[in-house]
């Protein structure tokens, strides 16, 4: 039987970027904006990020070759522009089959509740924050922004390149905190119940690692089963700080 996906993927969250700094200290101290200089897709990683971008790489360059990723794509965004070339610096980047940035990996777009606290939220658009809590994140769009829905729908044909151009590669993916979320939903045919409460229970740590490896033997055809979940050991086994800090757009917990 043909094989259509990948042999194995990974889902890697970008390092801490200097939006998740801000953004937690708008958050501690009550603020309604965060203050950051930079566009989002402009932001960088902090001097921690770089440092846990480093570590992870470690960790994939120790692996037998044969057992490391040989496609890379990533979001066109700085950090994880700036965590995927860390990371293929120690895999060799050269032997690598292909790099792809994918514009498909952005960050979820929050249009006009970009950069705003959920304090802030609050304060300035009372009704679409009322409305967010009585619809939820799943799908509610802010205006000139996505739902989660939307991002799973051009996630959608990342899996039609995924089998299409990668069947039997082994694929790293570097994206963000819902894009890993929006893949599990995907991969594992999750619910909106399911995966959102997977998001609640707590945040996709930066420079985790969230894996699925072929099966031939699962289902009726073979398919991605699930390896590892926000695995921090490469971080936590050098002594770099874990974070689990949100990228710069903020949205209000349902």
């Amino acid at each position: 039987m043909e094989q259509k996906w990948p042999q194995e993927i990974w889902l890697v969250r970008h390092g801490q970027s200097a939006g998740n700094v801000a953004r937690d200290a708008a958050e501690a101290a009550a603020a309604r904006h965060i203050e950051l200089a930079e566009r989002d897709v402009d932001v960088p990683l902090s001097e921690l990020g770089v440092r846990q971008s480093q570590a992870l790489a470690a960790w994939f360059a120790a692996l037998p070759h044969r057992h490391r990723p040989n496609v890379v794509l990533h979001s066109p965004y700085r950090r994880a522009v700036e965590t995927a070339d860390i990371l293929m610096q120690r895999m060799d980047r050269p032997a690598l089959l292909s790099v792809v940035v994918d514009e498909r990996l952005r960050e979820k777009e929050f249009g006009i509740l970009d950069r705003l606290t959920t304090h802030g939220i609050a304060h300035k658009y009372p009704e679409l924050y009322e409305q967010r809590q009585h619809v939820g994140k799943f799908y509610f769009r802010p205006p000139g922004g996505e739902s989660w829905c939307d991002v799973i729908l051009r996630l959608r044909s990342v899996l039609d390149t995924l089998t299409r151009e990668y069947s039997r590669e082994r694929v790293l993916i570097v994206a963000h905190q819902v894009i890993v979320n929006c893949f599990r939903y995907l991969f594992e045919r999750l619910d909106e119940a399911t995966i959102l409460a997977a998001d609640s229970a707590g945040d996709v740590p930066n420079c985790s690692v969230t894996s699925y490896a072929f099966d031939p033997s699962a289902g009726k055809r073979g398919k991605l089963v699930l390896k590892l979940l926000n695995f921090v050991a490469p971080l936590e086994e050098t002594g770099t700080p874990v974070t689990v800090g949100k990228d710069v757009p903020a949205a209000a917990k349902p």
